[in-house]
């Protein structure tokens, strides 16, 4: 029987699209599915040069994989990956390697380690971003945990993976579950600068009354610039397309009612176990559940008129503002998941190079962008920077925007225009950036009513006082 070097089980559009990537880059892989139709489906869409074959059955799929075998799992995070692991572990020899190459949650990860190590085989956590057609031409990898089985899987990851100026967009992430843990904080990430976008866009609609085609002309000025980015660049087209249901377009026809899979919220909810402050990537989450009360915000809107919009004096002037908030309140967003993943490689251990992240972030990835090759730049210079805008070129481009994204907030602020995510990246600068926060207060409340005591700025230890009431 002919041996394969690669497994993927799972052949969905992206499972399917991820094997033909990898046996046109010469590498030879079978497919599983117990849906024969998906099956079918593969082996009528390969092409002659590919080494492919499918297969419904899970001991044919697993004698068809030369030692040590290495099966990429691509099905949905939670249950359908343990249950594949259930099904398809007794097959497997030691020293074979699983990759989970879906969202899984890292927590899950480290839980499957241990459990495959147990009898002797390897278990990885992998992020793949992209998208159908990142995962057919060229997406970005974010692998971590076993470095020894990350080894054997090296070469085929840098064949398959997006490439900016000839350089693979795959590095090792780390230890552990360091692969999902980038991941999730990608997504994270992702929900920020797309949430932000949308604010810009509601800006320029309402605030400068720009139509469809003039809002396609902004993106595509912003996308040939200094904002050159994925999310920038479908944005620009989605204003472009029409409608077949009618003769508008339809963006103007798609309810206003957002979905979510998870991975925004488990960032939320990491940085607040560890202790790390993003409130765009918070914003971001809280919005799309926002837009879910759409009934209730239809009956607040008739219960809480706002006065008209006061148009800007100068619509050019406007626009450009606009432009620059975005690109420094995206870059505020980068920066607070990248935090996080700084206070996460110390916490778990994962030993994660941020130089790496970014710079595999450039290509194949929903967040790539222009911005990271600056990014790649400040950790080149120094790699344990706690926070991109501690860098001093990073800071030359904030001192430039800054007031750009205070006048872009104030307007929608003054206009009744929700912003949320704007204005939190705003805020989250002005506390960052401030040597005197008014926590001294909030501290003092605390002492006062639950005695959690308090430090002191002249000298060292901690201290509780019996406070006196006024009323006393």
């Amino acid at each position: 029987m002919e041996k394969y070097s690669y497994g993927i089980v799972g052949l969905g559009v992206m499972g399917r699209n991820l094997l033909y990537n990898i046996a046109d880059n010469g590498f030879s892989i079978a497919g599983f599915d117990l849906d024969n139709e998906k099956v079918k489906d593969l082996e009528n869409g390969a092409t002659p040069n590919m080494i492919v074959a499918g297969t419904d059955s899970l001991e044919e799929f697993v004698s068809k994989l030369e030692a040590p075998r290495k099966i990429i799992l691509m099905v949905p995070a939670g249950n359908p990956v343990d249950a594949v692991l259930q099904n398809i572990t007794p097959l497997l020899s030691k020293g074979d390697i699983v990759i989970d190459a879906g969202n899984s949650y890292f927590k899950d990860t480290n839980r499957r380690v241990d459990q495959l190590a147990a009898v002797g085989l390897h278990f990885m956590g992998m992020g793949v971003s992209g998208g159908e057609k990142g995962a057919r031409r060229g997406p970005s990898i974010m692998p971590g945990g076993d470095l020894e089985a990350f080894g054997l899987l090296q070469p085929m990851l840098e064949a398959i993976s997006a490439k900016v100026d000839g350089e693979a967009c795959t590095a090792y992430m780390g230890k552990g579950s360091a692969g999902n843990y980038v991941k999730m904080v990608h997504n994270g990430i992702e929900y920020a600068i797309m949430q932000l976008i949308t604010e810009a866009y509601d800006l320029l609609r309402k605030g400068a009354g720009l139509n469809n085609d003039q809002l396609y002309d902004v993106f595509k000025e912003w996308n040939n610039g200094e904002m050159n980015s994925f999310l920038i660049e479908i944005t620009r087209d989605i204003f472009q397309q029409k409608d077949d249901l009618t003769d508008g377009y339809l963006v103007d026809m798609i309810l206003d009612k957002a979905g979510a899979k998870g991975t925004g919220k488990w960032t939320s909810e990491q940085a607040m176990e560890i202790g790390v402050s993003i409130p765009t990537i918070d914003t971001a989450v809280t919005s799309r559940i926002i837009s879910a009360y759409k009934e209730e915000r239809i009956k607040a809107s008739q219960l809480y008129s706002k006065d008209e919009i006061v148009k800007p004096e100068n619509a050019e002037l406007f626009i450009k503002e606009v432009g620059d908030a975005l690109y420094l309140a995206t870059l505020i967003s980068y920066a607070q998941g990248l935090a996080l993943l700084v206070k996460a490689s110390e916490e778990y251990q994962f030993e994660i190079p941020l130089k790496d992240v970014v710079k595999i972030w450039r290509g194949g990835c929903i967040i790539r962008s222009v911005l990271l090759e600056k990014f790649y730049l400040a950790y080149s210079k120094d790699e344990n920077l706690s926070n991109i805008l501690l860098d001093q070129e990073i800071s030359e481009i904030v001192k430039e925007k800054i007031t750009s994204l205070r006048k872009t907030a104030a307007f929608a602020v003054s206009n009744g225009i929700s912003t949320i995510g704007t204005q939190t990246a705003l805020g989250y600068f002005d506390a960052y950036t401030t040597e005197s926060l008014p926590v001294n207060l909030l501290q003092a409340q605390r002492d006062y009513f639950g005695a959690h005591t308090y430090q002191r700025i002249d000298r060292e230890g901690v201290f509780h006082t019996s406070w006196q009431s006024a009323n006393n």
